[in-house]
């Protein structure tokens, strides 16, 4: 079977409604996706504030982010530089202590499908517990501080981060490492990925 054409896929996708009856604000998928992106960012799931936008990463969490990733928003949303699919593609209601876990139909649903569509990704940042856990499988180190200290090992295609919400500024302090060692590490790759013509490697 021919595959199908990223128009048409991105349509299904903007109208899926496999979930609805568990979206207590409804069904809003934001993605942001093009066959020339270098860098893919694999989030969680979109906020109240980007539910209410269609804006990926139209958040505090997004402003840091790009803060780590040493872009700008013009960067950023430029769609034949930065590919944005998060785990879950809606806003999946509030829970106890914060927003509901990404729904489960999202990931086996499309990601392979776009994916498919991205072969020039040189880069993939694969952000919080959710995403390690469905990307990195037997590579994931257990929970989430391990992973991401372990990042090296992941490097050159895959690069694992923390969450950057407000709500994780308790973790950044706990562990100083990460903006010392990481984010320097984070910024050059991203730099090379965005790079015409610049080939990965594993040094850093």
């Amino acid at each position: 079977m021919d595959r199908e054409d990223l128009a048409s896929l991105l349509s299904r996708v903007r109208n899926c409604t496999v979930c609805a009856d568990s979206l207590p604000h409804g069904p809003r998928p934001v993605v942001q996706i093009h066959p020339d992106a270098r860098i893919l960012v694999i989030g969680q799931a979109p906020g109240t504030k980007v539910h209410a936008s269609g804006v990926p990463w139209d958040d505090p969490s997004g402003r840091l982010l790009r803060n780590w990733m040493g872009i700008d928003p013009t960067v950023f949303y430029d769609a034949t530089r930065v590919a944005m699919m998060p785990m879950g593609f809606c806003y999946p209601g509030k829970g106890k202590t914060g927003d509901l876990p990404p729904r489960p139909e999202c990931a086996p649903l499309w990601h392979a499908a776009l994916r498919e569509h991205m072969s020039r990704i040189r880069l993939t940042l694969v952000i919080g517990l959710y995403a390690q856990r469905h990307y990195m499988s037997q590579r994931f180190e257990g929970n989430l501080t391990a992973t991401v200290r372990s990042f090296r090992s992941f490097l050159p295609e895959l690069l694992p981060l923390p969450h950057p919400s407000p709500r994780n500024g308790r973790w950044l302090v706990r562990n100083p490492w990460f903006e010392r060692e990481l984010v320097p590490v984070l910024q050059k790759r991203v730099a090379a990925a965005l790079a015409p013509g610049r080939r990965r490697s594993r040094r850093d």
